[in-house]
């Protein structure tokens, strides 16, 4: 048993907060009082003064393979975050083989593809959604686990990689029918829904296939129909990305979401939604746009946006958004350092560069201005906090031949930063405010080495409240921790979001006044699990006082209950529309 002493309750469901007591008992909310609780033999929580909370959502991320390898997901537990969701972007570990599987998943998510393969081939033993969910279960679950089912990883399955990534080459009768068949499969065993990913710049690594595109980019609208229709006809949802480079393909994600008064609307939620320095009219006109879908057309469209500025940082050309260009992708495609340094050095490769840096029209989300682009370390210790622009100045260079010198010189030793979107904080707090817009979009555990934004959730709660103590309210507090909890889980259709008796106890104590600055610290810390791997972070425990997980203390004050990620189960598979009981067995 657990007793919460004195905290100022948050429902989750938008009501005032109140100062009471919490009794947890076999997993659930056993009283909610405003007398002190009696209680023998329980374990006594002080949470005078502070915000006793429902678990936070992390509606996107890539863990697929961490959940494997280290299942408590610990850089989530300790910000509050109880339960996540897995499968974004067309990617997954159901249907795939180990190899496959790291080829897809590796390079557009930033992460070691050796890794990722070794987890694969060492924890997977299923190959249906139910068996995953029955393999997740067996593990040492941290936060719950909720799940979307991948189109990329489904048309591997029936494909194969190298039909899926063949532009002439589409899906057979009987493949497009076995796709359906995993789709159902999936649903049937409690998926969300099925995400898609039609962003070109969404490239495969590994070595047979390398630098294709994500096998789910190269479908066909017609393709995507038919995926459509199951999900609308189970009520389920549809999670994908616009095509960036032409854009205009948002207009039939918001046509599909649409009912038009004649059939079911389809739930469909879309990244992102961000104030982008490269184009900062964009966000305002999907927001509207969509406002007017929602209300008039019977739609039902969400946008993610997470509510930071969008930093990021790289060591030497290992960012995405050299993606977005022909000269940054012929470079990422060379995965070994020499071989990228002979290309770069080229005086017709530079040129080229340059020519893609200086397109002031061209699609884009990074800025693509060498002098909003700061130096942070590199063996060169009289770069740091320079700009490459800066460095030009010094040496006389363009942008892109001193940028391009320093990546030779150092290689992945030169790391740099620069903030692409999210920089004007009025239009983030406009933006975050509009009924479109979800609070997400951290992609935690992806692009370890180029962002952090685990702590989302406590971020959004000091922007809010530094916005209510200036007298400048963005919203009331308790509907900024709706914004975090209830309105995701009532979308998903997940059993989380609430603090009320008999709710399953997925709680997250918060101390406003460790929501200070130490919130946006930058940090690196190892990923064992990923052979040591310095992962960016942020290690804010100050503001997180306790994170309770199906009834059981996981995180407290900095420190994380023994046994934790190895050998007690704390959260469980939240399956579509069900209530889900909190996990008994002590062992696993």
């Amino acid at each position: 048993m657990l007793v919460l002493e004195n905290g100022w309750v948050f429902d989750g469901q938008g009501a005032a907060p109140k100062r009471a007591n919490i009794l947890i008992r076999d997993g659930v909310v056993d009283t909610i009082s405003s007398e002190p609780i009696v209680a023998g033999q329980a374990h006594r929580i002080d949470a005078e003064g502070k915000w006793v909370l429902p678990g936070f959502l992390d509606t996107h991320t890539h863990y697929d393979a961490e959940l494997l390898a280290a299942p408590g997901l610990e850089e989530s537990v300790r910000h509050g975050v109880t339960s996540i969701l897995v499968g974004s972007c067309s990617l997954g570990t159901i249907f795939s083989d180990p190899q496959d599987c790291a080829d897809v998943f590796s390079r557009v998510e930033a992460l070691p593809h050796e890794h990722v393969e070794s987890a694969l081939k060492e924890f997977k033993d299923w190959s249906e959604p139910s068996g995953y969910i029955e393999a997740l279960e067996r593990r040492a679950l941290g936060p719950n686990v909720m799940a979307f089912v991948g189109h990329s990883d489904m048309r591997v399955r029936a494909m194969g990689l190298g039909r899926a990534v063949d532009p002439s080459v589409k899906p057979t009768l009987s493949e497009q029918a076995a796709m359906e068949k995993m789709l159902d499969d999936a649903l049937d065993a409690g998926f969300l829904g099925m995400s898609t990913m039609t962003n070109p710049w969404d490239k495969v690594g590994g070595e047979r296939f390398r630098s294709s595109r994500l096998p789910s980019t190269y479908a066909s609208w017609r393709e995507y129909r038919r995926f459509h229709k199951v999900l609308r006809s189970r009520d389920r949802i549809l999670q994908s990305a616009p095509n960036i480079a032409t854009k205009y393909n948002v207009l039939f994600f918001m046509a599909t979401s649409a009912a038009f008064g004649v059939r079911k609307k389809l739930k469909t939620t879309l990244i992102t939604a961000a104030d982008t320095k490269a184009n900062p009219m964009l966000a305002g006109a999907l927001t509207k746009a969509t406002g007017v879908l929602n209300r008039f057309l019977g739609g039902d469209l969400r946008w993610q946006s997470v509510p930071m500025p969008f930093e990021v940082y790289a060591d030497g050309m290992d960012l995405v958004v050299f993606e977005e260009f022909g000269a940054g992708e012929a470079a990422l495609h060379l995965a070994e350092e020499l071989e990228r340094n002979a290309l770069i050095k080229g005086v017709e490769y530079r040129r080229r560069f340059r020519r893609d840096y200086e397109k002031r029209w061209s699609p884009r989300v990074w800025h693509r201005d060498f002098y909003d682009a700061e130096i942070v370390d590199a063996p060169d210790t009289t770069l740091r906090g320079k700009s490459f622009g800066q460095v030009a100045d010094e040496r006389q260079l363009h942008p892109v031949d001193a940028f391009l010198d320093l990546v030779v010189e150092h290689g992945s030793k030169l790391r740099w930063k620069t903030t692409i979107a999210n920089h004007r904080p009025e239009a983030l707090e406009k933006l975050l405010s509009h009924s479109s817009v979800h609070i997400s979009f951290a992609d935690s555990g992806a692009h370890v080495r180029n962002m952090a934004f685990y702590n989302f959730p406590l971020y959004f709660l000091r922007m809010v409240k530094r916005a209510n103590d200036r007298g400048e309210p963005m919203m009331s507090m308790e509907k900024a921790v709706w914004k975090l909890t209830g309105e995701l889980a009532d979308w998903y259709g997940v059993d989380a979001g609430r603090l009320a008796v008999g709710e399953r106890a997925d709680i997250a104590i918060v101390d406003p006044e460790g929501l200070d600055d130490s919130v946006s610290a930058y940090e690196e810390a190892p990923m064992p699990c990923f052979g040591g791997l310095e992962r960016m972070v942020r290690r804010n425990d100050a503001a997180v006082a306790a994170t309770i997980i199906g009834g059981k203390l996981a995180f407290e004050y900095g420190k994380f209950s023994d046994g934790f990620g190895s050998k007690e189960r704390y959260g469980a598979f939240l399956r579509a529309n069900t209530k889900t009981p909190a996990p008994q067995t002590a062992e696993v």
